[in-house]
């Protein structure tokens, strides 16, 4: 079996046994790691005359798009009421700004985002932690992961 295979099948055997807090972190995880290529990209010289440069930093951007998309649509209302309402609020400004950032190529922009995603991040350990402690079978209500 070649690494690559054996990183994709660890990698859904991970995914696969996680708790919905653990996935939860895993997407802020992939999140944050995308703006910091975004945001490493960007902070290269001549962005605007290395046009692969730029496609790779809008093809970040968008993957994070797409991780912020899946931690919309997890949301639980009934169960998480003010507070999914609340996330489902940020995530939509999260989304516009990353969207204004590709435009402007503004790092100012991704690195606020990146702030805020890093913290709830550290929020999320905190409860999977938490709850990892007090009930390993626990799970997270307001949160179905699955989509």
């Amino acid at each position: 079996m070649s690494y690559k295979n054996a990183l994709s099948t660890y990698k859904e055997i991970r995914i696969n046994t996680a708790s919905q807090g653990q996935l939860i972190i895993m997407l802020y995880n992939e999140a944050v790691k995308q703006l910091d290529q975004a945001l490493h990209l960007l902070e290269m010289n001549d962005v605007n005359k290395d046009p692969g440069r730029l496609e790779q930093i809008s093809k970040a951007i968008m993957k994070t798009q797409e991780v912020i998309t899946e931690l919309m649509v997890s949301l639980d209302f009934e169960q998480g009421g003010d507070i999914a309402v609340n996330l489902f609020s940020l995530y939509t400004w999260f989304n516009r700004e990353l969207t204004e950032a590709i435009i402007k190529q503004d790092s100012r922009r991704i690195s606020i985002i990146r702030n805020h995603i890093e913290e709830l991040r550290v929020v999320w350990q905190e409860i999977a932690a938490t709850n990892a402690v007090e009930s390993p079978r626990h799970e997270i209500l307001g949160v179905n992961i699955a989509g």
